[in-house]
């Protein structure tokens, strides 16, 4: 077999047990394992070696399965303004909004400011719910409460041991596997219009139900290379199209360095996740945000496809 590919599904009767996918499209229970994926990864140097001698065995056809969020984390830790080009492109377009300066002249000074932040800054890190996590294959609902709802396809890192305090050097050995995240969010309730010396407001702008589709499943990191991995989502809809597709090249800080910057300040558990930051090419830098019956597709090297339709709260 190839990479180790863990998920969760719900067979019939809405039995839900971790498997594993095999380069045949079946999925193998891995359940005399562990219970859960979260179980699974609590012990990971103990299971992975039964998982690869389990994913030789029989299974069933993964086409007859429910995919379910690979991963119930404990703890999801977001990441933003990580890749630089997704920086200046949304720098420039709030400004377009009010129209301020040039073009050119935003786009510079951002870039300058991103380079600096490369060299001599730390990560910029957020919390978000878990309870906004949904599957791969789930539909999106749009709140009523946003008219800018937009996509950020993100690379995830999912803990696989305890990390608390480790410095950058050591960081990715807490790094179990990697999976997709869409880390969704509602440009108009970023910013506090009304509280503007606050800042930010993560809490609404990202946390809604759905906002984190998440998956199709884990793939064992010791079968990825974080460092150069091309992040691709496709939206099928009016003015639809490639939207964004860039590799993990363009992040500011690597994984090691988000995961090290991360358990300075909270212990990270099994199953927990590291968000990495989403690359260029969101809808509010190309004026074209979610609408009802967008269908997203969204793919990262090796790690699956995620399709997600996007519908109007009813």
């Amino acid at each position: 077999m190839g990479a180790i590919r863990l998920g969760t599904f719900a067979g019939a009767g809405g039995h839900r047990f971790p498997g594993l996918v095999t380069d045949a499209g079946s999925v193998v229970d891995a359940s005399e394992v562990g219970a859960t994926t979260r179980e699974l990864l609590a012990d990971w140097d103990r299971a992975l070696p039964r998982l690869d001698a389990l994913a030789a065995g029989d299974g069933v056809p993964l086409d007859g399965l429910e995919v379910l969020a690979p991963v119930e984390p404990g703890q999801i830790l977001q990441s933003g303004a990580n890749y630089r080009t997704h920086v200046i492109d949304l720098a420039a377009a709030h400004h377009a909004e009010r129209g301020t300066r040039p073009d050119a002249e935003i786009r510079a000074e951002v870039a300058a400011m991103m380079d600096r932040r490369a060299a001599e800054g730390t990560p910029y890190l957020f919390i978000g719910l878990p309870s906004a996590v949904t599957g791969p294959a789930d539909d999106v609902v749009i709140p009523s409460w946003t008219q800018q709802f937009d996509w950020e396809l993100e690379l995830a890192a999912v803990i696989g041991r305890e990390a608390f305090r480790v410095d950058r050097a050591r960081a990715l050995d807490h790094v179990a596997a990697y999976t997709i995240a869409n880390d969704l969010t509602a440009r108009d309730q970023v910013f506090r219009r009304d509280m503007p010396e606050i800042g930010t407001d993560w809490f609404r702008g990202k946390n809604g139900p759905g906002f984190t589709p998440l998956g199709p499943w884990l793939v064992a990191a010791s079968d990825v290379d974080p460092s150069d991995l091309r992040i691709r989502l496709e939206l099928d809809g009016p003015d639809g199209g490639v939207m964004q597709d860039e590799t993990t090249k363009d992040m500011l800080f690597d994984v090691a360095a988000l995961v090290a910057a991360a358990s300075e300040i909270t212990p990270l558990h099994p199953g927990d996740l590291v968000l990495t930051g989403s690359p260029a090419g969101n809808g509010m830098a190309r004026g074209r945000l979610l609408r009802d019956g967008d269908v997203m597709r969204g793919s990262i090297t090796g790690l699956g496809t995620q399709t997600t339709r996007v519908v109007a709260e009813r």
